[in-house]
């Protein structure tokens, strides 16, 4: 089906006009990239993990998305709040992907692009924070500062959870088409509930 003309697609204007964003974008892939390149998928020393994903809301997502990188993790809380971050942060870009294809290649209503937009918009502020808070995980070390800095760092995934909630609530319409409806939340709610497991374990972290 043929989408929305340029002129009153919102999601296309989006695209042609966020050079910012695409840059903002292209400088987190980096550090990202090196993270993942530095761990070794293995079934190893999964037990860990596995009791730390179960002190989170989303036990079995948690599992899922984490056991791969036990060896690097160890029992190291911090790293183990460093991956969580990194894994939030990468299904986030691949979310992003994801909804501008399904917006390219379905017919939707201007109300839909609209939402849309507003969405892309705010998984992409998500994504930033994520990003930040990420980096900063791995440099932030016990000292005078360890507090405020982690306190830095549990606002800023706050931040990126509640830019999944509000993505969300911008399809609430009910006259909007439920395909679209449903393709956003499960999408969305999936990198909500991953920002969820991150931030536990930032708190737990920062607890000590």
């Amino acid at each position: 089906m043929q989408s929305l003309p340029i002129y009153c697609n919102p999601l296309l204007t989006y695209l042609h006009s966020s050079r910012e964003r695409i840059n903002r974008s292209r400088d987190m892939w980096l550090p990202l990239l090196i993270f993942f390149l530095a761990i070794s998928p293995t079934r190893s020393n999964t037990t860990f993990i596995h009791k730390s994903c179960h002190t989170t809301l989303y036990p079995e997502l948690c599992y899922l998305y984490l056991w791969r990188f036990a060896t690097r993790i160890g029992t190291s809380p911090r790293l183990l709040a460093q991956t969580a971050l990194a894994a939030t942060l990468s299904t986030t870009r691949s979310t992003t992907r994801k909804l501008v294809s399904y917006a390219r290649t379905h017919k939707m209503t201007k109300k839909e692009m609209s939402a849309m937009k507003d969405c892309l918009e705010e998984i992409d502020d998500s994504a930033y924070e994520l990003h930040i808070s990420m980096v900063e995980m791995g440099k932030v070390r016990l000292g005078p500062d360890f507090l405020f800095n982690m306190n830095s760092i549990e606002t800023w995934v706050s931040a990126a959870l509640t830019d999944d909630d509000t993505c969300t609530d911008g399809f609430s319409d009910k006259h909007m088409n439920v395909e679209v409806k449903i393709m956003v939340r499960k999408h969305v709610l999936n990198i909500a509930h991953l920002a969820s497991i991150a931030l536990a374990f930032v708190n737990n972290y920062a607890k000590g």
